[in-house]
């Protein structure tokens, strides 16, 4: 099996406590039906900053990432389709899938 490395981004903002908890809820529940082919669970991103090639910085990243987890799957295709049940699709976001080469 190799690993994959899911990055979230997109999807909808959880403002309140109840809206925190219930995406908490989903991703763990989200979590669970992957069982052990989830290696690392991750984490979702904070604030960002883009560097250019000419060295200037600025605030935010450029992609809009949210967040990472890396998953154990058979092949690419059995990595996406794993990702199909990932809560920041139901919010309108996106899951991109890499696989994770050994060095």
């Amino acid at each position: 099996m190799a690993k994959y490395v899911f990055i979230y981004s997109g999807g909808s903002t959880n403002t309140t406590p109840e809206e925190q908890e219930q995406a908490m809820q989903a991703w763990m529940g989200w979590f669970g039906t992957l069982g052990s082919d989830v290696v690392e669970i991750g984490n979702p991103f904070g604030p960002s900053s883009t560097v250019s090639a000419d060295g200037s910085a600025r605030d935010g990243g450029a992609s809009g990432l949210g967040g990472y987890s890396v998953i154990e799957a058979a092949s690419l295709s059995d990595a996406a389709s794993k990702a199909k049940g990932c809560p920041v699709l139901a919010g309108g976001g996106h899951v991109e899938i890499y696989e994770a080469l050994a060095v």
